[in-house]
């Protein structure tokens, strides 16, 4: 039997995919989900949401879940990651603190604080410091900073000031780039990771809702609120090969409306681990799948019923998981009970996520 009971599908010219055999996650979170992220190691998965919660769901061949471990902070959950051998996960959040579990230990319900900052914790990810023999924890916050943790350490190894609030941050390999508000894209190269290698202005003209790293570390892709996503290479050789387009739009319906468009935000960004492909997901509640390198939209999916707030692919590249929950874009007045707050595990089969073949003439 094929992953979620589907026969693999065939190759199609077709670009509009299929949803309607996605299967929720068993027993989600309460509240709003701000961020999901599979284990680089087995078939778990990591959900941090805005009831304060992280939770570990472990994912089986027929799509079926099961909750593993919880832990709880103090405020909401803006963030987590896990350590590159799947033994530890870390959520970071509102209440100004970084705090890990270690699965290996048995343990299932409580976290220690390993970080904090003076004011919320937007992102966390673990990094691997050449020349360091540990691997170690990157925060950013809104109180302007980014701070180098070791596990075992009380204290900060390092603090790098930012010019604004931290508003998103990836890690591939020794590449870190920090997204703040007013649209600054700060580049560390961890060989020396308490400088900037390289800071630009985001090349969107709105502000930025995420950054995520290309598989192999050359550069990078940046969504902004107002439908937008760019592709951005870091060394200046490749900068031919930067560019941006638009996405998650939607022409107005009814009378008079025909030249208005409805932009909507880019919430999330991620990238297939083999194919080297992405998805984009955003507030219209849409996701889809580009090719970077041929420029082209491998496939688009129907309106999940809400807006889309976090998504990743699983190690393999067999699951693509997204959640759907409220993303605060029309303000706290729009939040209401009876929105959903579900993650969603879509089989990716067949050619869903391959590049498209590379042809001999000029695309």
């Amino acid at each position: 039997m094929s992953l979620f009971g589907q026969a693999a599908a065939s190759a199609s010219t077709n670009t509009t995919g299929d949803i309607s055999k996605d299967v929720a996650l068993t027993a989600p979170p309460e509240d709003g989900i701000s961020d999901l992220k599979f284990s680089p190691q087995s078939e778990h998965l990591a959900v941090a949401s805005w009831d304060k919660k992280v939770r570990i769901y472990e994912i089986n061949a027929s799509g079926g879940s099961e909750g593993k471990a919880l832990f709880e902070h103090e405020q909401p959950v803006l963030s987590c990651c896990w350590s590159k051998d799947g033994t530890k996960v870390v959520g970071a959040g509102a209440d100004k603190a970084a705090r890990m579990m270690d699965l290996s230990s048995g343990n299932t319900t409580t976290a220690q604080q390993v970080a904090a900052h003076d004011a919320p914790i937007r992102c966390a990810r673990f990094v691997d410091i050449p020349q360091q023999n540990t691997q170690m924890l990157v925060t950013g916050s809104w109180d302007k900073t980014i701070k180098y943790w070791d596990l075992r350490q009380a204290t900060p190894v390092a603090s790098v000031t930012c010019q604004e609030r931290v508003y998103s941050m990836d890690v591939v390999n020794t590449l870190l780039v920090v997204a703040t508000a007013d649209r600054y894209i700060n580049i560390v190269n961890l060989n020396d990771p308490a400088k900037f290698y390289k800071t630009m202005q985001s090349p969107l003209k709105w502000q930025t809702r995420v950054v995520t790293c290309f598989n192999d570390g050359s550069g990078f892709a940046v969504g902004s609120v107002e439908g937008r996503c760019a592709i951005q290479y870091v060394e200046e050789k490749d900068a031919s090969a930067n560019f941006s387009f638009k996405c998650h739009r939607a022409a107005q319906t009814g009378v008079g409306s025909s030249s208005n468009t409805n932009v909507y935000s880019v919430n999330a960004i991620s990238f297939h681990p083999q194919h080297g492909t992405f998805s984009t997901a955003g507030s219209d509640g849409t996701f889809h799948f580009w090719d970077k390198d041929a420029k082209h939209r491998l496939k688009g999916y129907p309106e999940v019923g809400g807006p889309i707030t976090a998504t990743d692919f699983s190690r393999q590249g067999n699951i693509f998981a997204y959640s759907v929950s409220y993303d605060w874009s029309k303000g706290y007045s729009v939040n209401t009970p009876q929105l959903p707050n579900k993650v969603m595990l879509h089989a990716v089969t067949g050619d869903e996520c391959k590049p498209r073949p590379k042809t001999g003439g000029k695309r």
